[in-house]
């Protein structure tokens, strides 16, 4: 399985598929004018990287899009309608556009799978992120074509398409 992940360590480019764990991410009130605003929550995350590599490598960019990942046991914890065999089976199917499954990652030291949420995404600061991959020693990154499948299964996501109405299903004669 460990085709599916390398290590790399702080002095390398970020990349599309990175995986940075315990990324701290601010969270203002949820309610007030933002200038009465005092206090803030820090929440940290596991997330992955989606914006493009030679974007990153070339600081085109201002902010970086991530979605938060979470192994497929805890996924299953906080929405148990997934935690059966045909849901389990349409996420790795690609049949569910919100979400996609990665392989078990043996750098993480937990033998599950990933599910990463892409309708939890979000940006950060590309300085910002510049500046926490230093704070760590070594960040594990999706190998291609892996990490091209992930960015695939986010297009298919983020380009959908709800119609008012649709064409009618075909009847069995």
């Amino acid at each position: 399985m460990t085709n599916w992940y390398s290590q790399t360590n702080s002095e390398e480019t970020l990349e599309q598929g990175d995986l940075l764990l315990n990324c701290p991410i601010v969270s203002p009130p949820s309610k007030g004018k933002p200038e009465e605003w005092v206090d803030f929550s820090i929440d940290n995350y596991d997330v992955t990287i989606l914006t493009q590599s030679c974007d990153l490598a070339n600081g085109k960019i201002n902010l970086v899009q991530v979605c938060p990942f979470v192994s497929l046991s805890e996924f299953c914890k906080l929405n148990p309608n997934f935690d059966n065999y045909k849901s389990k089976e349409s996420i790795r199917r690609g049949y569910l556009p919100g979400y996609h499954l990665l392989n078990k990652c043996d750098f993480l030291g937990v033998d599950d799978f990933l599910i990463v949420d892409f309708k939890s995404a979000f940006s950060l600061s590309f300085l910002f992120l510049e500046e926490f991959k230093k704070i760590t020693k070594t960040r594990i990154r999706i190998n291609s074509p892996y990490k091209e499948h992930l960015s695939q299964s986010y297009a298919r996501f983020f380009m959908r398409v709800g119609l008012p109405s649709d064409i009618p299903q075909f009847k069995k004669k």
